[in-house]
């Protein structure tokens, strides 16, 4: 264990890249009929934290910090390329307007099954890694940029963040409008949706990787 190297973000997105081509080539027996994406998200994310540990040295996360490598600000998600989202803890109703505070490396993937083996494969289609300052919600920082663009006040930027639903009581939406007004959030790209934990949505994410200074298609 001597070797390993200190983990980079540049070496992560390395490692993720020959993870996916790897994986994509494996059978897996273990997940043949399984049909709960929870379950095999938890498989992809930890197979690929016990292939760094191989190789990097680093803290995992933990509960207390709520992200899988907070070294690094980031958190490790695997999904359905079909239906490409998943969960995070809500933290604030601000993370909508400022993002969620740490980077997103995301696995998307494909399954399909062999009867005939009695085995899966797990084809990963795309890894995006997300920087921090994109994960906001899109619609939410397009609404308010355009609010400032057009000499919107505090009164506009409540009524909006009001029709929008964002879980807040009027004060905290006052607060909200005037750190809007003092600082503009950069535009985020992610869908959030309300929920006792945040629901990301990650189709834009695709779409705009490589486009976007900040989304990156790592595969």
């Amino acid at each position: 264990m001597a070797d390993r190297l200190p983990l980079t973000l540049e070496r992560l997105r390395a490692e993720a890249a020959g993870f996916a081509e790897a994986q994509s080539r494996c059978a897996v027996p273990a997940l043949y009929g399984a049909t709960d994406g929870k379950a095999i998200g938890t498989y992809l994310e930890h197979k690929f934290l016990v292939c760094l540990e191989e190789r990097h040295v680093f803290d995992a996360g933990n509960s207390a910090s709520g992200i899988d490598i907070p070294g690094l600000d980031l958190d490790i998600k695997a999904t359905s390329a079909r239906q490409p989202q998943s969960s995070c803890p809500f933290r604030s109703a601000r993370q909508k307007i400022y993002g969620l505070g740490y980077h997103l490396l995301v696995f998307m993937y494909e399954k399909t099954d062999d009867a005939d083996a009695q085995t899966s494969s797990l084809d990963i289609t795309h890894v995006i890694f997300v920087d921090k300052t994109r994960t906001a919600d899109f619609q939410m920082t397009r609404g308010l940029l355009q609010i400032i663009e057009n000499d919107g006040n505090a009164d506009d930027i409540v009524a909006f963040l009001q029709d929008k639903n964002l879980p807040v009581d009027e004060m905290e939406a006052r607060d909200i409008a005037d750190a809007v007004l003092g600082m503009p959030p950069l535009q985020g790209y992610l869908t959030i949706s309300n929920a006792l934990q945040w629901r990301l949505q990650y189709g834009r994410v695709i779409s705009q990787a490589g486009a976007v200074a900040g989304i990156e298609r790592v595969r």
